[in-house]
C-alpha cells in the first residue's frame, strides 16, 4: 500500500494485526473439512486422501490448541 508524504501508516484506518477470527474460522472450516476428507478417502479407498485429511485435521487442532492455551 502506498502512503502520501506525511500520512502514518494505519492513520484512520484499523488494522487487522491482532484480529485472530478469520484464522480461527479458517482452522475450524478446515477441520471439519479434514474430517470429511477422511470420511471420503476411507469410503473411496484413497489412501492419499484419507492421509491429506488427516494432516489437515492434526493442522488445525494444533493451531487451535495454541490459540485457546495462550
Amino acid at each position: 500500500m502506498r502512503y502520501r508524504i506525511g500520512q502514518e501508516p494505519g492513520s484512520g484506518q484499523e488494522q487487522a494485526v491482532g484480529e485472530d477470527g478469520l484464522a480461527i474460522f479458517t482452522a475450524i472450516f478446515s477441520l471439519f473439512t479434514g474430517i470429511g476428507f477422511i470420511i471420503a478417502g476411507i469410503r473411496g479407498k484413497q489412501i492419499w486422501l484419507a492421509f491429506w485429511g488427516g494432516v489437515m485435521v492434526l493442522a488445525s487442532l494444533g493451531y487451535l490448541g495454541a490459540v485457546f492455551i495462550r
